[in-house]
This record gives structure tokens, C-alpha cells and sequence, in this order.
């Protein structure tokens, strides 16, 4: 397992399946802010409102041309049935091996995605990077938004 990814450091990349039937690279989005969530499960009560909170401000994320990819350790037909449900705009990658996990250093303990959110620059560098203690709570639109517009800016 990789250090933990700070601030100023280069993204580590990545190439995962994800919702849609495609496989999604963090290199597909250079030059493009990117939000990476990660989030501990699907259908879970916090995962469910924190994904449906980017989705009602989807908009806003959009008019900066920042791209939101969600990544958790479910396979793809779990994130299929989720997304479909919920209707989220952005594509749910799985991390079934929790690699890349292990490379932004957002595993807990035992293992488990510990609820973390990180923007990156067009550039590839990390220019925000929050990972919660305990999972209960998640970073409002707002607050990314504003990262974004940070690391764009």
C-alpha cells in the first residue's frame, strides 16, 4: 500500500471498469479538473445522500467543467443498480481489489474506504484532499466546488 496522496503531489492513475459498460482512466481527463470520491458502499444511507448532494448541485460541477468520478469497492453491477436508481450524473468506478484505495492512502484499518474526497488539477496534481476519520460525515458541493474553482484558478 502507497503513502498517503497530499496535497501537491502528483495523482496516482488509474484505469478502472465502471457504470455505463466503460473502463475509466484518470489520464482520459487531463487538463480537465477532476473530483475523485470515494465512498465505503453502495445503497448505504451516507453514501446515498452525499452522491444525490453532488447530483443536485451536478450543475454546478459541470459549468466548471470539472468531471466527479465516485469510486468504491462494489463491483460494477452494484454501482449499475445504484446509479440507476439514484440517477447519478457522474460514473461509479469499482475498486473491487481496493488498489487504488491503497494508492490514496484512504483505507482504514481493517481495510475498509474511509469516506475521502480529493480534486485534481488539470495538471494531474492534487490541489485538495480531505479523508474523514469516520465516514459519517461528507464534504459539502459547496466546499468542493469552491476547490475546484481553487485549482482551476
Amino acid at each position: 500500500m502507497a503513502g498517503k496522496v497530499s496535497v501537491g503531489d502528483r495523482a496516482p492513475e488509474f484505469t478502472l471498469p465502471g457504470t455505463g459498460d466503460k473502463t475509466y482512466s484518470l489520464t482520459d481527463y487531463k487538463g480537465q479538473p477532476v473530483v475523485l470520491v470515494f465512498y465505503p458502499g453502495d445503497n448505504t444511507p451516507v453514501c446515498t445522500r452525499q452522491l444525490q448532494s453532488y447530483t443536485e448541485d451536478w450543475e454546478q460541477f459541470k459549468d466548471l467543467g470539472a468531471v466527479v468520478l465516485a469510486l468504491s469497492p462494489q463491483d460494477v453491477q452494484s454501482h449499475d443498480g445504484f446509479s440507476c436508481k439514484h440517477g447519478f450524473p457522474f460514473p461509479l468506478l469499482a475498486d473491487t481489489d481496493k488498489k487504488v484505495g491503497g494508492d490514496y492512502g484512504i483505507l482504514g484499518p481493517l481495510g475498509f474506504y474511509r469516506r475521502s474526497v480529493f480534486v485534481v488539477d488539470g495538471a494531474g496534481v492534487v490541489t485538495y484532499a480531505h479523508r474523514s476519520a469516520t465516514s459519517l460525515t461528507y464534504r459539502s458541493s459547496e466546499e468542493l466546488i469552491a476547490a475546484v474553482q481553487s485549482a482551476a484558478g
